[in-house]
């Protein structure tokens, strides 16, 4: 069976999208492929059939390879969590809290359980194909490295080199990486590919001829700007957008970004809907006043981001926002902040501790126990849902026995003040379908089902990529 691994000359060069179009590329073709990434950081997060949590990309690459998510396609997970810390997941589950420094030490013993994953993955599959972390030229943290060049020499797969031209540079940034590999590393690649080129490309074949004559690689071709990367979930980053009076035509929904944001692609689908405008609210500036609903995001610390709502005078907004009749929804980290309190007895999120909460819902939460890992399917508002649990702890209080969430299993989830504006819930991924859109926004819900979009998204990032780039050539390579 067959593997190819793309890395990067950077963090964001287009690594994860290209990946998940090759894998609905491939699959296109009849090729059983699955998507592999060893180690990954990321504040968004998928849950598994099985109860396990992986990157969001991997998730993303799943679908696009028309196979469920599973743990041992992202075996590694890093969640940052305030402080320099971060949650480690390993196959899935939480095994505990690392420091940065910690990481640096302890990441070699977990090759051979990435490198289980990865043969199990080879068992399923004609071809894997393997996402790198950051940049391969990173050399300072070569040595115990699981993520690029490490991984890559101890399975023995090639490499593909993958640079962004629309950032600049990519010349020296491609030509530099060979440049500062030791002749090990740089004999695992194999080709290199441009990507995000926007214009002509003809503009650009003396820089490719360059590129290739100067490192000895091939050229695998030049792939321009894909706008339908943008209909993909989110994972690595949040674009902050000044706040807005809204649009003509669109409800406004405004989500506060805190230092912490976790699961902030519980967006996408409300950023995505023609009905709707997302604003997210950069620290230092007001909510506004025309928001139809604000939400109230995942957080990775919550005690910390709730210190840091009250920083930014969101609390004051949330309450102003409230008495002129707007709606506010809590999901996970954000539904415990809206509470009375919010307790962390065992120090799981920062130090342990118990602090006000800002008191929009009469509950408390209590942060420990076991994580929660698992989907769900349900009613909300009376609209069906499709979404997954993912957090840590127990909300408790009079405001449940107005539950936002009724599972299909029985069970019962969130609150609902007494006035009906403000709610809280753990569901994320809550309005992935139109009809729930339409029950929280009732102009809202004109686009179609999330799943629908990310699904023709990848569709015509794999037909791009036929157009673009030597598929027939990466995969001769992947079974070379």
């Amino acid at each position: 069976m067959g593997a190819l691994m793309l890395q990067g000359t950077g963090s964001d060069v287009g690594k994860s999208v290209l990946v998940a179009g090759l894998c609905r590329a491939l699959a296109n073709r009849g090729v059983t492929v699955r998507p592999f990434k060893p180690q990954n950081m990321s504040t968004n997060a998928a849950v598994t059939a099985e109860g396990g949590e992986i990157g969001r990309a991997q998730a993303t690459q799943a679908i696009a390879a028309r196979a469920a998510p599973h743990v041992d396609m992202n075996p590694v997970l890093l969640k940052p969590q305030g402080d320099r810390t971060s949650q480690l997941i390993v196959r899935g589950q939480m095994r505990g809290t690392l420091a940065a420094a910690r990481w640096r030490e302890g990441r070699e013993g977990l090759l051979v359980e990435v490198l289980e994953s990865f043969a199990a993955l080879r068992k399923q599959a004609d071809i894997v194909l393997v996402e790198g972390a950051g940049s391969a030229a990173e050399i300072n943290l070569r040595a115990g490295d699981i993520a690029n060049m490490g991984f890559a020499r101890a399975a023995g797969v090639p490499v593909v080199l993958v640079g962004d031209i629309d950032r600049g540079g990519v010349i020296a940034s491609l030509v530099g990486t060979r440049a500062v590999l030791d002749d090990g590393d740089a004999a695992m690649i194999r080709g290199f590919i441009v990507n995000r080129f926007r214009g002509d490309p003809a503009l650009f074949h003396d820089g490719y001829r360059t590129i290739a004559a100067r490192t000895g690689w091939r050229g695998f071709g030049v792939v321009p700007w894909l706008h339908e990367a943008a209909r993909l979930p989110s994972e690595d980053a949040v674009v902050l957008e000044r706040p807005r009076a809204g649009v003509a035509g669109r409800v406004l929904v405004a989500c506060p970004v805190t230092r912490h944001i976790a699961n902030f692609d519980d967006l996408d689908p409300l950023r995505l809907d023609p009905g709707i405008e997302v604003a997210m609210i950069p620290p230092g500036a007001p909510i506004p006043a025309a928001a139809a609903l604000v939400v109230l995001p995942g957080s990775k610390a919550t005690i910390a981001d709730l210190a840091f709502v009250r920083e930014q005078g969101w609390d004051i907004d949330l309450i102003a926002h409230r008495r002129r009749g707007g709606a506010v929804l809590g999901l996970c980290g954000g539904y415990q902040m809206l509470g009375r309190t919010v307790a962390d007895p065992l120090g799981l999120e920062g130090p342990a501790g118990q602090v006000a909460g800002l008191g929009l819902l009469d509950v408390d939460t209590v942060l420990g126990g076991d994580k929660a890992l698992r989907e769900v399917r349900g009613h909300a508002r009376g609209a069906r849902f499709e979404g997954y649990e993912m957090h840590l702890g127990e909300t408790v209080g009079p405001d449940t026995a107005r539950a936002v969430a009724a599972f299909d299993d029985g069970r019962r989830d969130g609150a609902t003040s007494a006035d009906g504006l403000v709610a809280g819930t753990y569901v994320h991924g809550l309005f992935g379908l139109a009809e729930q859109r339409g029950a929280w926004l009732a102009e809202a819900g004109s686009g179609p089902d999330h799943h629908a979009s990310v699904d023709a998204a990848l569709d015509a990032i794999a037909d791009g990529l036929e157009r673009h780039l030597d598929v027939d050539g990466l995969l001769a390579l992947a079974r070379s």
